[in-house]
């Protein structure tokens, strides 16, 4: 691991669903073809780790979204989503689109 951040902004893309999701984390984060595209997958790989190296490489990941599609208001995924980052080590970042 090194003393860094890993951030992945995805403002700008549309993000729908999860499945949106998925795509658009997917390779800036390194997932495996065998990643299994689901909220314990997703915990899995910024909890405890193990799953992608790029993640792995570093102490911190931050997304940014913008507030727009699933994120735009109480979408019970969006909100699943964002309850798996922990504020500290893992963090989902909302933005003003």
């Amino acid at each position: 691991m090194t003393d860094s951040g890993l951030v992945i902004d995805l403002r700008g893309h549309r993000i729908d669903s999860l499945d949106d999701f998925w795509d658009a984390v997917a390779g800036p984060c390194g997932l495996p073809d065998w990643f299994g595209r689901n909220l314990d997958a997703w915990s899995d790989t910024i909890q405890g780790r193990g799953i992608s190296d790029v993640i792995d490489r570093h102490d911190t990941l931050v997304v940014h979204v913008d507030r727009a599609g699933m994120f735009a208001g109480n979408h019970p995924d969006a909100q699943a989503l964002a309850d798996i980052f922990d504020g500290a080590q893992n963090r989902l970042a909302l933005h003003a689109s």
